[in-house]
């Protein structure tokens, strides 16, 4: 990386080299080892610019004012530090998520955007101080799939979701659910429905692509235009990171067969709006933070009594979903499931947004023949189809 000397004088306007490494950003990944992304100028620059023009910071009634709901250290607050920056908007920043005081700030401050995972915009429409605003507030919602449920109750508050998908491999937002005029003249589901999707590539990206998995690693197949044909999200183009930190394996995994590997499952609509069905690596994403169902399990078996742990995702109504987990335990020792909660919580170093709130002793977990932990029939537990 390109260093400067101290002070004013070490500070440069513009990049020696646009492509060299501006920022490294965390994210959990499939293990519990984080994975250092980085960020280029050019990169952060174009990201920034899309953000700036996808989530309307160009604001027609004056400069933005910018409430900070979401973490700036989230994938760099999804470049918007920059973004705001750029439009000369006000930055209105908070130490936590205080619903009272976000509504305060909204009708007293007008506010005009915010940023926020599907979990955060529920409670905060359900909070007791929520009343329909004056002005529309454009609220970008990201991080997790949202309900078409949470756009009406959205909407009739006069926030307005401006709809977003990404990775922090992508620099965050890189597609957009586009608004159609079409959509008003359908039933208020259907249009909810079709807000609900991922959408199209950013402005400043390439379209995204869903391929085909049943294929040999790198090789690059589309799947069918039908809604139906599930395969996974891959990108290419201005807005895909340049690696992984010190990591060329995990990025030439990333980046096999030319095209950056989202590990999400969706499926690629007529109008080109794709839509994700599950997560290929059975990561939880819970309250807009992304939960390793591999770091849990091995957390998890940390616990004395512990021998396994299968860790899958429930619906959660508040926080979108929540992880579960499913343990058995050592010979000769007896655990309850509340023992397990309350060693997490209290004692593991387990961060608490990670804590399962449901913990289930079985007496063994389902296994492939190679001792693979079958996640599909962990899944078909929770839904009640185990036998007793």
């Amino acid at each position: 990386m390109d260093t400067g000397s101290h002070g004013w004088e070490g500070l440069e306007s513009q990049a020696a080299n646009e492509e060299s490494t501006l920022a490294l950003a965390y994210t959990s990944g499939t293990t519990a080892r984080p994975k250092g992304v980085e960020f280029t100028h050019r990169g952060c620059y174009l990201a920034t610019l899309g953000n700036v023009i996808e989530s309307g910071l160009n604001y027609h009634r004056g400069r933005a004012r910018y409430l900070w709901t979401l973490p700036m250290f989230h994938a760099m607050g999804w470049t918007f530090p920059w973004a705001v920056t750029a439009v000369r908007g006000t930055h209105y920043c908070l130490r936590k998520i205080d619903y009272p005081e976000i509504w305060r700030l909204l009708k007293e401050e007008h506010i005009t955007h915010f940023n926020a995972a599907p979990t955060v915009n529920t409670l905060l429409c359900n909070a007791k101080e929520a009343e329909k605003l004056p002005e529309p507030v454009r609220v970008t919602v990201a991080a997790s799939p949202p309900t078409p449920l949470l756009f009406e109750q959205m909407t009739d508050l006069n926030l307005h979701p401006v709809h977003v998908y990404g990775m922090t491999e992508t620099y965050g937002p890189i597609t957009k659910g586009y608004y159609l005029p079409e959509w008003d003249t359908l039933p208020l589901k259907d249009k909810y429905q079709r807000m609900a999707r991922q959408g199209h590539g950013f402005i400043t990206s390439l379209p995204a692509r869903i391929i085909k998995t049943e294929v040999p690693e790198g090789t690059i197949t589309d799947v069918s235009k039908d809604g139906q044909e599930i395969g996974e999200i891959v990108f290419v183009g201005n807005i895909c990171a340049r690696g992984y930190y010190k990591d060329p394996e995990a990025t030439r995994k990333l980046f096999a067969g030319g095209v950056l590997h989202s590990g999400d499952l969706a499926v690629w609509h007529p109008d080109g709006a794709i839509q994700i069905l599950d997560r290929a690596k059975d990561i939880i994403i819970s309250g807009g933070e992304n939960i390793s169902s591999v770091a849990l399990e091995s957390m998890l078996v940390m616990h004395p009594d512990i021998l396994e742990a299968g860790v899958v995702s429930v619906p959660d109504s508040h926080w979108g979903e929540r992880p579960k987990a499913f343990v058995t335990v050592k010979e000769g020792k007896s655990l309850q499931g509340s023992d397990v909660i309350d060693w997490a919580r209290n004692t593991s170093g387990i961060s608490k947004f990670m804590v399962p709130r449901e913990v289930e002793v079985v007496t063994e977990l389902p296994k492939t023949s190679t001792g693979k932990i079958r996640k599909n029939v962990l899944r078909d537990w929770v839904k009640g189809s185990r036998k007793a």
